[in-house]
């Protein structure tokens, strides 16, 4: 027997239309999929009052451990409390396993151009399947990583892929995040605050587990020290407790049992890099940093920064230690080189991309440009160099006034911005006053690459809490799910 969504009531998903996106747990006909059989029935169990009590528990316990973000366009408040939803996200173990190849393949063909374009002679370029001038004038392109090895030729350690469902329910990559992909910690939070408010949510699912991505990280890292040495020294480097994703750097050193520092903890002596510490000066093999490329190193970027460590360049340059992730990988970052990234899988792999890019339309292109701004009002428009959804101009939400505007700084700097069809992300049900209603969803997983590739089980789910928004950032009022990934069902 079908299990059918009610067409009026009082229960919580009483009157859910899924509309016209693909809905994660619903089919268009109301019929529950397999996959969410069973979470559907236990939230049928709950009122109103018992899911925002659950919902405070969960607040209670985000605020108790300073699990907050920072909304940078504010004046004040700042710093708020990490949003969760507590309807799930579950995946299937076979779609997980389909979804973790295509990703594994998109990262090894972008560590394949970068370490290419670094010390490979560019032969991609050569080629002609990315465009020379296209690659310079990123801003993303550091000329100072020319040269410099890595091991493994793992240029990008940590990758935060971006993917999105369409209406046809396929999986296409959004975006690239290969410099400093942050929200990982949340994912493992989320996954503590649902075990602890919700416990018997699990009883019905085999899940995989997420405790395990500190001992995951500290391998990638420790396969990155120089010469394979063993049991390297590995230290977080951040900025300092101002910077938004403080709370995630203190964790993950936390997670992997390591130091965290500041450029002004460490310092360079015979192009070695060490630690300052109690017991005295501790040699560093591997850095896994989370500032920007222009902050690491003052003597070689910018001398009015006090985040970085003087010498570190030459450091680098001598092969004495590693920096996670490594310089210049802003120019595969670029969403001007992103809709180069299916060629490239071809070019180094050999293969057909798994996973599709979203259908994107270059603005260096004359020809794909007036197509694009022809259409301008059906299609979404992006600035390759901004992130966390800034700058976006989704066509059929935007007035004549802003297509107009947007249309002339196109045309007047065509290098900085893509044009993308509009995918209707899928959704799924979320808490929304009274009742739980469908809501736009995104998909951040996380692919670690050393010595080996690995792929974390699940992702930050990210979630447009607006009705029709399909803005998921947490600094526009978007929240976040517990993202399921469900282990093979023994027989």
């Amino acid at each position: 027997m079908v299990d059918l969504l009610p067409e009026q009531g009082s229960g919580l998903l009483d009157r859910y239309q899924p509309g016209g996106a693909f809905d994660e747990a619903f089919d268009a006909d109301g019929s529950v999929r397999a996959t969410y059989s069973r979470i559907v029935e236990r939230f049928r169990e709950l009122d109103v009052d018992e899911i925002k009590r659950l919902e405070k528990l969960v607040a209670d316990e985000f605020r108790r451990q300073g699990i907050t973000f920072t909304v940078y366009s504010e004046d004040e408040g700042t710093e708020r409390i990490w949003p969760m939803d507590l309807f799930p996200r579950l995946i299937a173990a076979a779609e997980w396993d389909e979804l973790a190849r295509g990703l594994s393949q998109r990262v090894a063909a972008m560590n394949c151009f970068l370490a290419d374009l670094y010390n490979g002679g560019g032969q991609a370029i050569a080629d002609g399947v990315v465009p020379r001038w296209l690659v310079v004038s990123s801003g993303g392109f550091e000329r100072n990583a020319m040269g410099i090895r890595v091991p493994h030729s793992a240029h990008c350690n940590i990758a935060g892929i971006d993917v999105v469902r369409g209406a046809d329910g396929r999986y296409r990559v959004l975006e690239d995040n290969l410099r400093s992909p942050s929200g990982i910690s949340y994912v493992i939070e989320n996954r503590a605050a649902m075990a602890k408010a919700c416990s018997w949510l699990f009883y019905d699912h085999p899940v995989e587990p997420t405790e395990q991505y500190g001992r995951m990280l500290r391998s990638t890292l420790a396969s990155m020290a120089p010469d394979g040495r063993d049991s390297p020294h590995i230290v977080v480097l951040t900025p300092g407790i101002f910077n938004s994703a403080y709370f995630e750097h203190a964790f993950l050193a936390r997670s992997m049992g390591v130091e965290l520092v500041e450029g002004r903890d460490l310092v360079v002596d015979d192009h070695t890099v060490y630690s300052r510490t109690i017991e005295g000066l501790v040699k560093v093999d591997v850095i896994y940093r989370r500032i920007d490329d222009d902050f690491l190193d003052p003597v070689a970027f910018r001398p009015d920064s006090t985040l970085g460590v003087p010498g570190l360049l030459g450091a680098l340059r001598a092969g004495t230690v590693t920096v996670c992730n490594a310089m210049g990988n802003g120019v595969v970052d670029d969403k001007a080189v992103y809709p180069y990234v299916p060629e490239l899988i071809r070019y180094y792999l050999g293969a057909e991309p798994i996973i599709d890019n979203v259908t994107t339309y270059t603005m260096w292109d004359p020809d794909q440009r007036a197509e694009a701004l022809a259409r301008l009002d059906q299609l979404v428009a992006k600035p390759v160099g901004e992130s966390g959804g800034y700058g976006v101009l989704i066509g059929p939400h935007a007035t004549e006034q802003e297509l107009d505007q947007a249309r002339a700084t196109i045309e007047a700097e065509p290098r900085d911005w893509i044009v993308q069809e509009l995918v209707h992300l899928s959704t799924l049900p979320s808490f929304a006053e009274d009742r739980l209603e469908p809501r736009h969803l995104d998909l951040r997983p996380f692919v670690l690459t050393g010595e080996r590739t690995q792929v974390f089980p699940g992702g930050l789910t990210r979630v447009a809490m607006r009705r029709g928004s399909l803005i998921v950032n947490s600094s526009q009022g978007g929240g976040s799910k517990d993202t399921w990934v469900l282990a093979p069902e023994t027989p």
